[in-house]
């Protein structure tokens, strides 16, 4: 399927920035979520209350580490689908630690190229993921992922992989350290008629980031969302309708910069149809059904989708390719535990999609 694309596939193709977490993941039990406060299939930011449970964690259990974020998870997913390593380049900012070590070797295993912004002070930013029955709580630590400066990428060393892209991948996530930098990054592909991509992440963002957002949305050639995000996103922009096909179709008719090519619409529903708005069009893709007692944990999946879709159009695939990569590779990883996958792509349940 990838033979043909892979000619046109070449290092630092790709460029990410997001905010870089370890994932430290474990199989613990009720008492010690309890100690921390935390709920069952739950979601935090860490308070001081939560900052001794990493390092109680990594005695008390057996941990896996696994190089988190959404923006990396979506980069190193694509990096497995595409079976060739050093496609995808990331930046963030992380702690000169322990930690960060483990992250950047992490990340590298997977294939992806890192030019990390290395915090003096600030520890490396941290997710713990306890797992319990089917269960996954996760508290995140931000940390030094929250220090990530502009002036990263203007060095001459690091700009020199934003003009060796062809294609930005962003999260909105991002949105809270750094709007700057995506700008920056945004007007570059702009100009030089490259392609945008954006997640639009979390409601919360949504909800409580939305001048940013909208002063990077008009550079987006492609965004990505969840039905819950879509809603939430007509809500704040007085679209007046929750019907998701009018709300893709509202946001892909937003205004926009680069006129070279109308902005697409991709929005996830779980295992409901994918929805695609694309030139004042609405094509409805088909989740197969899982039987749930494959399914492990569903918190990778948006990140797996978006990696998937990424790696086909990156090959200049059709976007039913896409999607349907997409599909496969997030039906991958929630029979996973964390945002992990398996060693090889099974390219024969690939093509069945």
């Amino acid at each position: 399927m990838t033979a043909n694309g892979m000619d046109s596939l070449r290092e630092e193709l790709v460029l990410g920035m997001g905010n870089p977490l370890l994932d430290i993941i474990a199989f613990g039990d009720q008492q010690f979520l309890d100690k921390y406060g935390m709920k069952p299939n739950d979601a935090i930011l860490a308070e001081d209350k939560h900052l001794p449970m990493y390092d109680e964690m990594i005695k008390k259990f057996k941990v896996e580490y696994v190089a988190g974020g959404a923006c990396q998870n979506t980069l190193r997913l694509a990096q497995w689908i595409l079976g060739k390593p050093r496609v995808c380049v990331f930046m963030g900012c992380i702690g000169k630690d322990s930690f960060g070590s483990i992250l950047e070797q992490k990340a590298n295993e997977s294939g992806v190229i890192t030019r990390y912004m290395y915090h003096d002070i600030q520890p490396t930013g941290t997710c713990a993921v306890v797992v319990t029955d089917h269960n996954r709580s996760l508290c995140a630590n931000l940390a030094a992922a929250n220090c990530f400066k502009i002036a990263h990428i203007k060095k001459e060393e690091n700009w020199s992989f934003v003009k060796n892209a062809s294609y930005y991948y962003l999260t909105s996530f991002f949105l809270t350290v750094s709007p700057d930098s995506m700008l920056e990054v945004a007007r570059h592909a702009c100009a030089f008629d490259k392609t945008v991509f954006l997640n639009l992440s979390a409601p919360f963002l949504v909800q409580f980031f939305k001048e940013p957002m909208m002063q990077v949305l008009p550079y987006v050639d492609i965004l990505f969302g969840n039905e819950h995000e879509a809603e939430t996103f007509s809500k704040e922009h007085c679209f007046g309708t929750n019907d998701l096909r009018e709300v893709a179709l509202k946001i892909a008719a937003l205004e926009k910069v680069n006129k070279n090519r109308n902005r697409m619409v991709v929005i996830t529903q779980g295992p409901d149809n994918v929805i695609v708005a694309i030139d004042g069009k609405i094509t409805e893709y088909e989740v197969p059904v899982l039987q749930s007692n494959r399914i492990v944990d569903t918190n990778g999946a948006g990140d797996a989708f978006t990696g998937g879709f990424m790696a086909m159009f990156i090959q200049k695939k059709s976007i039913d390719v896409c999607v349907k990569c997409g599909i496969y590779a997030a039906s991958q990883v929630i029979q996973q535990s964390g945002c992990t996958y398996p060693e090889t792509v099974d390219l024969k349940e690939l093509l069945s999609f």
